[in-house]
């Protein structure tokens, strides 16, 4: 992955760039969060100075401080670059960060993953705010607006939003704070390995030959995602099973399932099982691809099949989507969250749509004319989930029989006619309205930070409140109609 960064496009040496504190997944993982904090990293290092604190689960380099200057060097091109990891088991504390701060000094800090990660942070955001401002890389799976991320929000000097409905979310819930705040569009992006090969690349003909040996199926759909229980792998399998049974025994011995994941996953299922007990093995077939591959050969996965799915009933973004656009293959997803994105749906004019405060999202199917190389498949039922850190969150499940259903509309396209489209949707997804490439995401993270650090005013140690009249801000919500309405009690007895 060589960026080979155009000094002449944002480049500043790094004597006079500013520097910034990421505190996210490590960016030497290949987690989503990860990887798109690699990204944006590499994307940028020609621009500011990154020192990361990396999350992870047990890091066998807990203690060390990792200066991964040189190896940047080599991806991006630079001879400058300033790249500093401290891995870390979870995400660190306070007392980590206020060491980092006066060890390193950085500009700005930036945050990235779930706000429920983050409670510790925030509740000492006027002591970081004092000094630099806090920017969180935000996203949020679906409706209804979630009223107790408001405090959350409120602490950050800058919200990036991943997704539209993400950016719309955060503007009703800050309320009146909205205006204090910077707020971005800021789409993942993924880097321009993922791209269309010619049948001549040899890593298109070693991964063919390895996984098929020289016997193929003529249609594959390809699943690249973790099993977790809020994608709802089994769902897809059984969908697969009736899609089998709709085109029969005969066509359905060519046609196979890959699933990029795990068979087995405490947050998930047995995928294993679920698979004997449903799947005849020559008439239903699907086929595993767990572990660790690289970048180069998952790009040759994505080229190989003819379509990618996804069956999430909460999708923040849907990054394989992303993925397989820039690919140019055909998507098939259930219309919620950032998948909706992707899809380009268009309103009564033809522009992309944008989400408000009395039009959240399009799960109801409020527009249907979407990009050709969608296949939306819509929530047949809307179900309420929780838990005491996130007590409320919409479930938009599909049907497993209109998501086979999906899959044989994408079946019964010609070849000709799924590159066609699949073509449309990769220049689309490179284009500048929708950006989702590694090059565009980098564009506009350092337009949001240089206009967050060029807007900064530190906290002041204290501020006076009057406690009696009930704030302005709080307000009486329905959820069901997605409608904020003036409080009904104006002030406290």
């Amino acid at each position: 992955m060589i960026y080979f960064i155009d000094m002449k496009e944002g480049y500043i040496e790094q004597s006079k760039r500013k520097k910034i504190l990421l505190l996210s997944d490590n960016l030497k993982h290949l987690s989503g969060v990860g990887t798109m904090s690699r990204e944006i990293v590499l994307g940028t290092a020609h621009h500011y100075n990154w020192v990361q604190i990396g999350g992870s689960i047990q890091d066998p380099e807990v203690g060390k401080i990792l200066d991964v200057s040189k190896s940047v060097n080599v991806e991006t091109g630079l001879e400058d670059a300033y790249v500093k990891i401290i891995p870390c088991n979870g995400y660190g504390d306070m007392n980590l960060v206020r060491q980092v701060l006066e060890l390193e000094k950085p500009d700005a800090i930036m945050i990235f993953t779930d706000p429920r990660y983050w409670i510790w942070l925030f509740n000492n955001e006027r002591e970081i705010r004092q000094q630099v401002p806090l920017i969180y890389l935000n996203i949020w799976d679906d409706l209804p607006y979630p009223m107790y991320n408001k405090p959350f929000y409120e602490s950050c000097d800058a919200l990036f939003a991943i997704s539209k409905q993400t950016f719309n979310i955060n503007a009703v819930v800050l309320g009146d704070q909205r205006e204090t705040k910077v707020l971005r569009y800021i789409p993942h992006g993924v880097s321009n390995l993922f791209r269309p090969l010619d049948d001549s690349e040899e890593t298109l003909k070693a991964v063919q030959e390895a996984i098929w040996h020289g016997s193929e199926p003529k249609f594959r759909l390809f699943y690249n995602a973790r099993n977790l229980g809020r994608k709802h792998t089994g769902d897809l399998i059984l969908a697969w099973r009736h899609f089998c049974d709709m085109i029969g025994p005969e066509e359905s011995k060519e046609c196979e399932l890959v699933l990029r994941t795990e068979m087995v996953d405490n947050a998930g299922t047995d995928l294993e099982a679920v698979v004997r007990a449903f799947c005849t093995p020559e008439i239903c077939r699907v086929r595993f691809i767990p572990g660790r591959i690289s970048t180069k050969e998952l790009n040759a996965l994505y080229n190989l099949c003819d379509g990618v799915v996804l069956a999430s009933s909460n999708e923040g973004w849907g990054l394989s989507l992303t993925e397989a656009l820039n690919v140019g293959k055909m998507i098939i997803a259930p219309v919620t969250g950032g998948m909706q994105d992707q899809m380009r749906f268009e309103d009564e004019n033809g522009n992309w749509i944008m989400f408000t405060k009395d039009f959240p999202s399009n799960h109801a199917g409020g527009y249907s004319k979407h990009g050709s190389w969608a296949i939306p498949v819509w929530p047949s039922n809307r179900s309420l989930a929780g838990s005491p850190a996130t007590p409320y969150i919409y479930d938009d499940r599909v049907s497993i029989e209109d998501l086979a259903e999906a899959i044989i509309q994408l079946y019964e396209l010609t070849p000709s006619e799924r590159y066609r489209r699949g073509l449309e949707g990769r220049e689309w997804a490179t284009s500048k309205e929708a950006g989702f490439t590694a090059e565009q995401m980098c564009d506009r993270v350092i337009e949001g930070i240089d206009t967050t650090l060029e807007h900064f005013k530190g906290r002041d140690n204290f501020e006076l409140m009057e406690v009696g009249a009930r704030p302005s801000d709080i307000v009486d919500y329905d959820p069901v109609n997605y409608k904020v309405t003036k409080p009904v009690i104006e002030t406290y007895e």
